[in-house]
């Protein structure tokens, strides 16, 4: 694992909440938002960006927590911006915090968590579960 980032290190994403983003179960709309579901993948993947960069090639990321706190809806059609935060890095975990914003609105806040191992230890636990 290369120790290239430093507590308060930042990452941005954006995307687009899309029609099939939207809180629905079963095919059926409850709210046409960006659902909690569309928000915590995009999160994970705005997190992952450090991972990415700092893990060797036999090395994978693997996600520990999710944290989400909503704000205020975002809706179709909207772009919405994570700003990604190193907030510790320990031995392999990183730790994040992160904002959601479409322009100034402020849609969520929370944590991730994430470990760097090597890919034999995680093909290994995951052939045991």
């Amino acid at each position: 694992m290369k120790p290239i980032f430093k507590t308060g290190d930042l990452k941005q994403y954006r995307f687009v909440v899309q029609a099939a983003d939207v809180a629905a179960f079963h095919g059926k709309v409850v709210h046409p938002v960006c659902s909690t579901f569309t928000l915590a993948r995009e999160i994970e993947w705005a997190t992952r960006q450090f991972v990415l960069e700092m893990r060797d090639d036999d090395e994978e990321g693997v996600g520990t927590f999710l944290s989400i706190d909503h704000k205020s809806p975002a809706f179709i059609d909207e772009t919405v911006t994570i700003t990604a935060t190193v907030e510790s890095l320990k031995a392999n975990e990183l730790i994040c915090a992160y904002e959601a914003k479409v322009d100034n609105r402020l849609i969520a806040t929370g944590k991730t968590g994430q470990k760097i191992l090597p890919r034999k230890k995680l093909a290994a636990l995951f052939n045991t579960a």
